[in-house]
C-alpha cells in the first residue's frame, strides 16, 4: 500500500499510511506576527481533517493555537512534555485529546506506532520563560517509517535516535534570511539526509512565510532552498529520491518491505 504525503506549506503536512491520517505542526494562517504567508494558498478546511496530530514543539510557528482550534473533537494531539502548562490557551480546547511526550516515549495510533525522538532545537515557548519544553521530531511507523523532524540542528547521534527509516521530511529554510542554530539549511539538511539514508525525502519548512516586505529583497533565500537541497542530495546521498512537492501537492510513496 502506497504512502501518501501532502505539504501544506511551513512544517504542515498530511501523511496518509495504513489508512491514518497524521497531521504535523498544523498552521493555517495567512498572516503570524510579523509574517505573512507568500507562497501557496491557504489549506483548505479539509486540510485540518486528522487522526492524529504531531507537535514538534512551543515555537507559535508550530504550536498555533487558533489552527489546533480548527480540528474536530475527539482529534489526539501529541505535545511536548509540558505544553499544557506553558499555554493555558491549550487547555481551552477541551474537544481534543492532548497527550504529552518525550523523546523515547510511543504511541499507538490504530495501526500505526509514533515514537517521539529529539531534536536539537530550543522548544520552549518564546519569549515565555523558564519552563522549558523539549523540541522533538517524530517517527511513525506503519507502512513505512517516516520521519518528521519539525525543527532541529545536525546532531551527532541523528541517525541513531532516528533509527533506520524509509521517509524523511526535513526542514531546509526558515521565515528569515538567518537561521540560527538549531536549524537545518539545504546543506546541512543534506548532512542528515546522508546520514539517515531514507529511501524518500521531502524538504519542508521553507518558501512559505516571510517577514513583510522581504521577500522582494531577498526573494532567493525566500525560494530556493527546496531546489537547493534537491540539488545537493543528488550529489550527497544520490540513492535517496528527493520529491519536491509545490505547495497542497501530495506525493504517493510505493514502500518495498
Amino acid at each position: 500500500m502506497p504512502v501518501e504525503v501532502t505539504w501544506w506549506g511551513h512544517a504542515t503536512c498530511t501523511l496518509g499510511d495504513s489508512g491514518v491520517r497524521v497531521l504535523t505542526d498544523p498552521l493555517f494562517v495567512r498572516r503570524l506576527g510579523h509574517l505573512r504567508r507568500r507562497g501557496g494558498a491557504l489549506p483548505p478546511p479539509s486540510a485540518a481533517a486528522a487522526d492524529l496530530v504531531l507537535v514538534s514543539h512551543l515555537h507559535a510557528d508550530h504550536l498555533h493555537v487558533p489552527s489546533l482550534a480548527r480540528l474536530a473533537a475527539g482529534t489526539r494531539v501529541l505535545v511536548p512534555r509540558g505544553a499544557l502548562r506553558a499555554l493555558p490557551a491549550l487547555r481551552r480546547l477541551t474537544w481534543l485529546r492532548f497527550t504529552e511526550v518525550v523523546a523515547g516515549d510511543e504511541v499507538a495510533a490504530g495501526p500505526l506506532r509514533v515514537r517521539a525522538v529529539p531534536a536539537l532545537h530550543d522548544g520552549r515557548r518564546l519569549p515565555i520563560g523558564p519552563r522549558r519544553s523539549p523540541a522533538l521530531g517524530y517517527v511513525v511507523s506503519g507502512e513505512a517509517r517516516s520521519y518528521f523532524a519539525g525543527d532541529t540542528g545536525l546532531f551527532d547521534t541523528m541517525a541513531e535516535a532516528v533509527g533506520d527509516i524509509d521517509v524523511a521530511l526535513l526542514p531546509v529554510g526558515g521565515w528569515g534570511p538567518h537561521l540560527g542554530p538549531g536549524h537545518l539549511d539545504a546543506g546541512r539538511a543534506v548532512e542528515a539526509l546522508a546520514r539517515l539514508a531514507p529511501r524518500s525525502a521531502l524538504p519542508v519548512h521553507y518558501g512559505t512565510y516571510w517577514p513583510i516586505g522581504m521577500d522582494a529583497v531577498r526573494p532567493h533565500e525566500f525560494h530556493s532552498p527546496g531546489a537547493e537541497f534537491q540539488r545537493l542530495a543528488a550529489l550527497r546521498a544520490p540513492g535517496v529520491v528527493v520529491h519536491r512537492p509545490a505547495h497542497g501537492e501530495s506525493v504517493r510513496l510505493e514502500v518495498a518491505r
